[in-house]
């Protein structure tokens, strides 16, 4: 781990990373490589960190903002920024998270000890815990549209939790191609296309991949949200969205093994 913090924070110094995409599995499956996007943030700068998990628990369409005041975590509590929450919560487009869905949701609560971590000796800042439904095209642009200005803010950090395919039995899906050898070759070329789809930031490609190849992709969502919210600055800011490391829980070879992937990204304001 200390010689991918020093890669990747050599590569991504001086850079303005505005957000990551990072897994939230069991840190043994997945730290390693959620690893690889926490070590590009900056934290002097920070001051609020989004958190876009998608929904395990409850089936909604819509988002939902946590109550909470604060996350415990190991190291301590992190604060949660009260006066925004109860600002998006009096628009109609936002709920409150029932507060047992809050408590069993893992895809926001793992990540809170990597922040806590990585915010280390930075007092000031607090998080926006956000569970984010299945929601239709139409609103994950308008949820885009709202988070937007608070993505161009550089004080602002979005830290959007997916895992990647799940594939097996226990979970329906069991998509491969012959050609690629054995089955997981054929899960990470299925993951590989939608990173790519990712990278190019648009929304659209990456909704149409989804329809194409129906990757278990759980937070393909909130991922979408965040490509909206991308897409809604003009021409003279850009966002280029690279992928740092990909991971597989375990390597599937017959049609009774299982497993789930991981991809890490980071997100980068530059000025043209």
């Amino acid at each position: 781990m200390e010689r991918a913090r020093k890669e990747i924070g050599a590569e991504f110094k001086g850079c303005d990373v505005r957000a990551l995409i990072g897994p939230h599995a069991g840190y043994s499956y997945c730290g390693e490589t959620a690893g690889y996007a926490y070590f590009a943030m900056d934290p002097k700068r920070i001051r609020r960190i989004f958190v876009l998990g998608p929904s395990h628990r409850i089936y909604t369409t819509e988002c939902h903002v946590s109550t909470a005041s604060s996350y415990e975590t190991p190291f301590g509590d992190v604060e949660v920024d009260t006066e925004l929450t109860r600002k998006l919560l009096s628009m109609s487009c936002f709920s409150e998270i029932p507060e047992d869905a809050d408590e069993d949701e893992h895809s926001i609560e793992m990540h809170i000890p990597f922040i806590d971590v990585a915010m280390r000796g930075q007092a000031h800042y607090k998080i926006v815990p956000i569970m984010v439904g299945s929601l239709s095209d139409k609103d994950q642009k308008q949820y885009g549209k709202i988070f937007a200005p608070y993505l161009k803010d550089p004080e602002n950090f979005f830290v959007i939790s997916s895992d990647f395919c799940h594939w097996g039995s226990r979970f329906s899906f069991q998509w491969q191609d012959e050609k690629f050898g054995p089955i997981y070759k054929s899960i990470e070329w299925l993951d590989r296309e939608g990173m790519k789809k990712i990278e190019r930031g648009s929304s659209k490609d990456f909704v149409a991949y989804l329809k194409k190849y129906k990757n278990t992709i759980c937070g393909r969502h909130p991922i979408s949200v965040l490509l909206n919210a991308l897409e809604q600055h003009d021409t003279a800011s850009k966002f280029k969205i690279k992928f740092t490391k990909y991971s597989q829980s375990d390597r599937c070879k017959r049609v009774g093994d299982s497993s789930v992937s991981y991809a890490s990204a980071v997100v980068i304001h530059t000025s043209e």
